[in-house]
């Protein structure tokens, strides 16, 4: 049987990993600073996450959510604290885009409206109702295709009320960073008016933290940065560092009832071990204010490169824009100075390392970049 190819891959083989590094099958040690599309959270095969994850795999790994899992409660006390939203619900699912399936279905349920607003550039997942808010008509299928999903340009406040004074709109949808659009960071002043015009039309405000979530952006969540507290809020990526594992946070008003939401693998043992450890790991190791840290200091001595057109992002979510195509360089840091990188488009290099990234290795990319770009 052959793998159903598509994905365009590079020219490496990792097999083992340690914190922020990656090794392939030749011994070749590479600095990660991709993460696996940002869901290395706190470095590969930390001892800590091996340990529990072992640990309550010699106890159970499975079981559904028919009977009572105390990692659960255990899971939504420890990240109700972390995250500062103590009065939340949480739903545990396995992916981020299920976690904004879910989020949007949610959504239409409680405001009985069937369209959502999402805004351009922005991605949200390859399932059904999480491709019709992407923006991507590359990963739209027929079947896909729908006037309920609105797609309007990112941080017109303007247009947003236009959609939303029709009063047909359930659901307003925004990533706390665009991450695959290009790193992309939303106006304080765009969320805040975006969660005063929800509140005022009845809609649902949705931040999909799911790339720029668990302290990637220097706060544990992207919008903390405002005081905006949104209805819902979905996450996973750093969630597990490399389990699936993802979830969904519902505002306190929200009530549930049987059968709303399901899922068979959501919220396992073994997932809430890996989510439990990467919330202990944060926590004792001050992974978040490391992110904030390491990631003014790099993107600081990022916009002092020559050849850069532009660097955005928050802590260790960064988009280095460049006026020429980024594959020669990306390769180059790749072949060259052994350095992982990541793409949006083609002059986007994305930058998503483990938040254990240190001010040392920083400085390491940023030489070879310099001498990349020289």
């Amino acid at each position: 049987m052959n793998l159903f190819d598509v994905y365009p891959l590079l020219d490496i083989t990792p097999v083992k990993g340690q914190n922020c590094y990656i090794w392939d099958e030749n011994g070749t040690q590479y600095l990660d600073l991709y993460g696996g599309h940002a869901v290395i959270s706190v470095g590969h095969s930390h001892p800590h996450y091996i340990k529990r994850i072992n640990d309550q795999l010699s106890q159970i790994g499975f079981y559904s959510n028919s009977v009572q899992i105390p990692q659960q409660k255990e899971l939504a006390d420890k990240l109700g604290t972390a995250c500062g939203y103590p009065d939340y619900q949480l739903f545990l699912v396995n992916s981020g885009a299920e976690a904004n399936e879910n989020a949007l279905k949610l959504a239409s349920f409680v405001t009985g409206r069937k369209k959502m607003v999402a805004f351009k550039k922005g991605f949200h997942g390859r399932t059904s109702a999480a491709v019709a808010v992407t923006d991507n008509p590359k990963i739209v299928a027929p079947v896909n295709e729908t006037s309920n999903a609105i797609i309007l340009p990112f941080n017109d406040l303007a247009l947003l009320e236009e959609q939303l004074k029709t009063n047909e709109i359930g659901g307003v949808i925004i990533e706390g960073i665009q991450g695959i659009g290009g790193i992309h960071v939303p106006n304080p002043e765009f969320l805040i008016g975006a969660e005063k015009l929800c509140k005022q039309y009845g809609a649902l405000l949705i931040l999909d933290e799911i790339q720029s979530g668990y302290g990637r952006s220097g706060k544990f969540f992207a919008h903390q940065y405002t005081p905006v507290k949104p209805d819902l809020i979905t996450v996973a990526k750093g969630m597990g560092n490399g389990f699936p594992v993802g979830a969904l946070l519902i505002a306190p008003e929200i009530k549930p009832w049987f059968g709303m939401l399901g899922t068979t693998f959501g919220g396992n043992y073994l997932a809430c071990a890996a989510s439990l450890a990467v919330l202990e790991i944060m926590e004792n190791e001050k992974l978040v204010e490391n992110a904030a840290e390491v990631g003014e200091y790099l993107i600081n001595k990022l916009k002092n490169i020559p050849g850069i057109k532009e660097v955005r992002g928050q802590g260790l979510m960064i988009g280095l824009e460049f006026e020429q195509q980024i594959n020669d360089i990306r390769h180059v840091l790749l072949k060259k100075h052994h350095i992982f990188t990541g793409v949006s488009g083609t002059n986007i290099i994305r930058l998503l390392s483990p938040l254990t990234l240190t001010k040392e290795q920083a400085d390491i990319f940023v030489k070879a970049l310099t001498e990349t770009l020289g």
